[in-house]
């Protein structure tokens, strides 16, 4: 399975996440000890939701889609936790 995965941080709520892996457990702790560097200064996150996929092409495909503009309201109304 490959995952589409919202991580919101712990430290400062205001930021978000959006990536994309095929083992969602490894990911998340590599995000929480700072091996991304995108994401490591507002350690510690915590998972908000995930979408499981078949094919890896299918959760890229949703995941450049939820970067987008739609795809952020989108994802704004349905899958962020308020």
């Amino acid at each position: 399975m490959h995952y589409v995965y919202f991580l919101q941080s712990q430290s400062h709520p205001g930021q978000r996440y959006i990536g994309l892996t095929s083992d969602l457990k490894a990911r998340l702790a590599k995000h929480n000890e700072g091996g991304v560097p995108h994401t490591s200064k507002f350690r510690p996150w915590r998972l908000v939701t995930y979408v499981a996929f078949c094919t890896r092409t299918q959760a890229a495909q949703f995941e450049r889609y939820l970067k987008s503009g739609s795809g952020r309201a989108f994802a704004n109304r349905h899958l962020w936790t308020p």
